[in-house]
């Protein structure tokens, strides 16, 4: 069986091969996913169900793409 590196190593060996710029849209990426999963967390703890959905996803032409999201509310009674 192969076995691979752990998580936080392979996250570093490909944080190393990206540019500056790169790490900087990632960082952000993760930081507004983080803001993200508190705020879904507050929703729910208030009494509402939250489901994301990917709406679409968008493509830059060069094979990169990112999936865009939507969110589901679902107030229960």
């Amino acid at each position: 069986m192969n076995a691979q590196p752990p998580v936080k190593q392979r996250t570093e060996e490909m944080a190393s091969a990206m540019s500056t710029d790169e790490q900087a849209a990632i960082r952000m990426v993760a930081n507004d996913l983080h803001r993200l999963n508190q705020s879904v967390m507050k929703a729910v703890e208030a009494g509402i169900s939250v489901e994301l959905i990917r709406s679409a996803r968008h493509h830059c032409g060069n094979g990169n793409f990112g999936d865009l999201l939507t969110p589901v509310i679902v107030k229960t009674s």
